[in-house]
């Protein structure tokens, strides 16, 4: 049977009460509002499996990912998705079978490409809201602050979220992360790390101020499943976690970075007692 890794011996630290939630309503009223406000948000998740980070038992759930999708392109059919793109010209087509697309990548897809492999190719993108208040430009670095700054937007569509962020007791913030799922849509198991290959626990918090967006924790085996049931919270990202299907939008805010010493002794203060 297997087991979630956890942190201090909990599936997850409720930092509830470590942190003070009172603005957190004005922040819900900020967010959906400032998500209104906006033409094009990114999306992402498409391509979890082509990533090899998903749990097994989603590898043949039908949910088409666009890792696997373009893999299987015809050349013809590599050419029109590239015609998408914001600039055609930069694509090498000698290369083609070595071009890689999406996040991570030296292209990034478009909101046309997005859509694209969404209607012509069945291609399941769990989060359609996926909007950066504050960017990393590699995954390796988004524990560290140097030379970032919260986007424009961030700062004028969601200021009341950027200073409350600002105010986290985080020793350096290197990204920050709106994360939205659509209604009947939910987010694949699938984990960020990898036990025994990550000897650090990454850390994160993460904020959901409506309380309503049912993620979960579960070990390799499936066996175990935990749905957090906290407003802010620390996981251990070395666990497969999810996002359960509701009927409603639901979003969290997550922030990755380095916590300051004195409050990490708090958490672990906190979860042993």
């Amino acid at each position: 049977m297997g087991r979630l890794v956890g942190l201090f011996g909990r599936p997850f630290v409720n930092l509830e009460p470590l942190v003070d939630t009172s603005a957190f309503a004005a922040i819900d009223r900020e967010v959906t509002r400032g998500l209104a406000e906006l033409d094009v948000v990114g999306q992402t998740g498409g391509s979890l499996k082509h990533m090899g980070v998903t749990a097994p038992w989603v590898d043949d759930d039908g949910y088409r990912d666009y890792g696997r999708v373009i893999a299987g392109f015809s050349f013809e059919q590599w050419q029109e998705l590239v015609s998408l793109a914001d600039d055609p010209t930069s694509f090498d087509e000698a290369q083609w079978r070595e071009t890689s697309f999406g996040d991570e990548t030296d292209h990034p897809l478009t909101a046309k490409q997005i859509r694209f492999l969404t209607y012509a190719h069945g291609v399941y993108f769990p989060w359609k809201v996926c909007l950066h208040l504050l960017e990393n430009d590699r995954w390796d670095d988004k524990h560290h602050s140097s030379d970032k700054q919260f986007t424009a937007i961030a700062e004028s569509l969601f200021a009341t979220t950027t200073a409350f962020v600002r105010s986290l007791p985080f020793k350096e913030v290197g990204r920050v992360v709106l994360f939205g799922l659509l209604p009947n849509d939910h987010a694949p198991a699938h984990r960020d790390s990898e036990p025994g290959r990550d000897l650090v626990v990454a850390q994160s918090m993460s904020l959901c101020p409506r309380g309503d967006k049912r993620f979960y924790l579960t070990d390799p085996d499936h066996d175990e499943e935990v749905v957090v049931d906290s407003r802010a919270y620390w996981f251990n990202d070395m666990d497969y976690h999810g996002v359960k299907a509701d009927p409603f939008f639901r979003y969290s805010i997550r922030i990755d970075g380095l916590y300051a010493p004195s409050f990490l002794k708090d958490i672990e203060r906190s979860a042993r007692r």
